[in-house]
């Protein structure tokens, strides 16, 4: 990611993370209203679990600049969820759901220069799971 995308990153989460718990229902409601089929992966409290993920979040796109520093949680996190049963294609549904949870935060502010990277970040960030996932079945 360059530098110009991070700016973009970080800016434009500043403007959501306010208002998490709202961001991670939307976010939710979209995954499992568009992708029924991925539900199942999910037990126990919901709002735990989106307060989970806004934590994870502002880490991680807090941290773009040092990813390095990261990776191993990210990787680790790629192999626990593989244990929960996601597979690569569910990656592209949770990046269509959180996409569209930011275009609802930031409205005009979701400009084509901040969703590509969002696309950039979330992308290298799959990928990297998605490698970590693919290693432990090999293993």
């Amino acid at each position: 990611m360059t530098p110009e995308q991070i700016s973009l990153l970080q800016q434009s989460w500043a403007q959501v993370f306010p208002n998490a718990s709202q961001v991670a229902e939307l976010f939710y409601g979209r995954l499992f209203d568009q992708y029924p089929e991925v539900k199942s992966m999910f037990s126990g409290d919901m709002a735990e679990q989106g307060r989970k993920l806004m934590m994870t979040l502002n880490l991680v796109v807090s941290s773009m600049d040092k990813l390095d520093t990261l990776s191993p949680m990210i990787e680790e996190s790629g192999r626990r969820h593989a244990g929960y049963g996601v597979k690569d294609e569910d990656y592209d549904k949770v990046a269509a759901a959180l996409l569209w949870t930011l275009e609802q935060g930031l409205q005009d502010g979701f400009t084509a220069e901040v969703k590509a990277a969002w696309i950039a970040a979330y992308t290298a960030l799959a990928g990297m799971m998605k490698s970590a996932a693919a290693e432990q079945q090999v293993a």
